[in-house]
């Protein structure tokens, strides 16, 4: 990722979570957290437990989210003369009042002490941020924005509710393949659709509901939805061709093969002290090629969500 992408994806985030962005550039964020963001990126367990048992009202945390940091360094360094002065007198009255008073809490415009994080490709913190956003984006719940706003106050237009799941198969044994799979099902009809994502990566999507629309009546249950989907991959995969996990086999024997012809004579000729130690050793061999050599596949959720999309499908 470049440093506009990375720009582009914190601004995402920041609005996802509601974070309040006090100030930015087209190189940083000055931004005060929601309580969302802060629990997930600020590592503060017990100051969440004590806000959870008390019900106090949360105070988040301020950061200085930086993007581009070659950037923000050349706007620091093109601030006027009187700006730099007044921030140097601004630090010395807030260290003067923090030895008399302790900490002191900046207003929330212009906080006086704000932590910087300079995010780039592999940063600690946007990986963290990555992790925050796929854990809180498993599962979404999503309307399409109309294409028109309705003429008439009283027109409305019908939606339908799809449970979309996104699906990971992986075809293992020494080697590896990974295949993506996404699924769409019409609560209303039942209607099955694959490569959902597809459908919906062209379609101007939000959280909220939209004016003048009503939600068309669910036919279906989201566990006969989900079972739907299980089925036709299921389906799917056992018209592939499964050459390669004959292969693996054979492989893996061949390869317990080997080990058996080490172990099995230095097992016979050891002493009766060190044949268990030897026998473990190799039972932990057998075990460890069984692991890399035998042919698997396995089937697991990235992230799904119910989409209101326009019409009755």
């Amino acid at each position: 990722m470049n440093e506009k992408q990375i720009h582009r994806f914190v601004q995402r985030y920041l609005d996802a979570t509601g974070c309040h962005i006090i100030e930015k550039s087209p190189a940083h964020f000055t931004v005060k957290l929601s309580p969302e963001a802060d629990r997930a990126l600020t590592n503060r367990p017990y100051y969440w437990s004590f806000v959870d048992r008390t019900g106090a009202d949360p105070e988040t945390m301020t950061f200085r989210f930086i993007t581009d940091k070659s950037k923000y360094e050349t706007n620091a360094n093109a601030a006027p003369a009187d700006h730099a002065g007044r921030s140097g007198m601004d630090a010395a009255a807030d260290a003067a009042m923090a030895r008399s008073l302790g900490f002191v809490h900046g207003s929330p415009a212009a906080p006086a002490r704000v932590p910087e994080e300079v995010l780039h490709f592999g940063s600690q913190r946007l990986e963290q941020i990555f992790g925050a956003a796929r854990a809180g984006g498993r599962f979404v719940c999503l309307f399409q924005e109309p294409e028109r706003r309705s003429r008439h106050p009283l027109e409305s237009t019908p939606y339908t509710a799809w449970l979309g799941v996104n699906m990971k198969v992986e075809f293992a044994s020494d080697r590896k393949r990974e295949e993506i799979h996404s699924f769409g099902v019409s609560l209303a009809t039942g209607q099955f659709v694959e490569r959902f994502h597809e459908r919906l990566v062209n379609l101007r999507m939000t959280p909220r509901l939209p004016p003048n629309i009503h939600l068309a009546k669910n036919g279906l249950t989201l566990g006969k939805a989900l079972a739907a989907i299980e089925g036709s991959l299921e389906k799917k995969l056992r018209g592939y061709d499964y050459e390669w996990a004959k292969e693996a086999s054979q492989r893996l024997e061949e390869e317990l093969a080997q080990v058996a012809h080490y172990y099995e004579p230095l097992i016979a000729g050891a002493e009766e002290e060190s044949k268990a130690a030897i026998a473990e050793q190799y039972e932990r061999r057998k075990e460890e090629i069984r692991w890399q050599y035998e042919p698997r596949v396995t089937a697991s959720v990235i992230n799904c969500g119910i989409f209101h999309l326009e019409g009755i499908g």
